[in-house]
């Protein structure tokens, strides 16, 4: 059996359900493989306009990274609509202007539809250690609300306090569209949200084939291999991101797994909680190489950042992130960590998100390069909606150019690792 990594998440959120392994012969109208965000919201969207719905898991619901990420709502993609509209045109921008902030709205449905329990709180700081990054942030600032999001607000130096005890910076943007939650307890809500309304869910069913079942183009099915059990369904939604594997190879060749690291340290005194983010934002830095982190519920300090190239975590996740986090909070210094633990997300080369289809009937969404917690709620929604037969939207995302890495497995990674050496060493020099 694969259990979740010794996380904070894992030992906070209470899951009391769990659900069995596939082992009988399913039919269904959609098969969903994977238990994350992408999974779990298109298989909800396609449940709620009449579809039966059959989501499979490798392992239990939120192991992968929906269950281990900073539980940031950070708005747009990661690439940023100018340079969208710069490398694939002015419409094309604006069609995904206009979806760009629509994934945190789709979270807060499901959280008040649902009535979903994960610690959910409201406002996010980008926050600059230069000048130069101020006025990075201002351009945002511009675009963003160009765009149609107009909860933004400059804050100075002299302003910061009211946000983030510290003076690590000269200031930054707040975000009153973005906010915070617990990742795990979100899938965890999502997952018991689909089972309401009917939609059948299998952990520890780990996919092993694909067979595609063609009838001269009419009545395609596609049947589901797991190790005990197959479905055979009218469609299939490809969703395991980072943890797929070469289930689909023409989708491996696409992405990279990277890791990211997450620290937690004990529970804090309460007014020494409440003092380190007043604000209660979640925050996180501008540099290319960030840190991000916020204040739990329980009043511990969640503290994330860096990334490994090709997936897994470095020797010893505390000795990389503590001297981070003590740079920022000082007072942290005479606390301890109670929790370290990592996770894969997927990078794509452009750094956009990958959502398509292959052959007639099966569809996938992908490679949300460190935006996966609204974008992956997004493009559940747009898999529904062109499962549905509403293809507008998904044609956006899928009309963009998904590149292969150059010199395959590899060379991918030394090729991106030379890429972030670069632009951190721009972050340390002040560039």
């Amino acid at each position: 059996m694969i259990t979740y990594p010794d996380s904070y998440y894992a030992a906070s959120a209470n899951k009391t359900v769990t659900y069995p392994q596939l082992e009988e012969s399913v039919h269904c109208d959609v098969c969903v493989v994977g238990g994350g965000y992408s999974g779990l919201s298109t298989a909800i969207a396609l449940q709620e306009k009449g579809y039966q719905v059959t989501l499979l898991e490798g392992a239990n619901i939120g192991f992968g990274a929906s269950g281990r990420n900073g539980g940031q709502l950070v708005n747009s993609f990661s690439r940023d609509l100018d340079h969208i509209d710069k490398h694939y045109g002015l419409d094309t921008a604006r069609a995904m202007g206009s979806m760009a902030f629509e994934g945190a709205d789709c979270i807060r449905d499901l959280i008040k539809r649902y009535n979903i329990d994960c610690d959910y709180k409201q406002g996010g700081f980008f926050a600059a250690f230069t000048d130069k990054q101020m006025k990075g942030l201002e351009q945002k600032q511009a675009l963003w609300q160009r765009y149609g999001n107009k909860k933004l607000t400059m804050i100075s130096k002299s302003e910061v306090k009211d946000i983030v005890d510290t003076n690590a910076y000269v200031g930054g943007l707040v975000d009153q569209h973005c906010g915070h939650i617990h990742p795990l307890k979100l899938a965890l809500g999502e997952a018991a949200a689909l089972c309401s309304i009917g939609g059948q869910i299998f952990e520890q069913s780990k996919v092993i084939n694909i067979e595609e079942i063609v009838d001269q183009g009419v009545n395609n099915e596609v049947v589901v291999k797991t190790d005990k059990g197959c479905v055979t369904a009218k469609t299939l939604v490809l969703a395991g991101n980072a943890y797929m594997g070469n289930l689909e190879p023409k989708l491996a060749r696409k992405s990279m797994p990277c890791g990211t690291q997450i620290v937690t340290t004990e529970i804090l005194p309460e007014a020494l909680a409440k003092s380190l983010i007043p604000s209660q934002y979640c925050v996180e830095d501008v540099n290319y190489k960030l840190d991000y982190y916020r204040v739990t519920a329980d009043n511990r300090l969640l503290f994330g950042g860096g990334v490994t190239y090709g997936g897994g975590d470095p020797t010893s996740i505390k000795r990389f992130l503590k001297p981070h986090m003590d740079k920022i909070f000082p007072a942290m210094k005479d606390y301890k960590i109670d929790y370290a633990w990592g996770g894969d997300f997927l990078l794509t080369l452009s750094r956009l998100p990958q959502l398509g289809r292959i052959g007639s009937n099966i569809y996938y969404a992908q490679g949300y390069s460190g935006h996966g917690v609204n974008t992956s709620h997004l493009a559940g929604r747009l898999l529904a909606e062109t499962i549905h037969g509403e293809h507008s939207r998904f044609d956006v995302f899928a009309s963009l150019p998904h590149y292969n890495f150059p010199g395959g497995r590899l060379m991918r990674v030394p090729a991106v690792i030379m890429g972030a050496w670069y632009y951190g060493l721009r972050d340390k020099l002040g560039f």
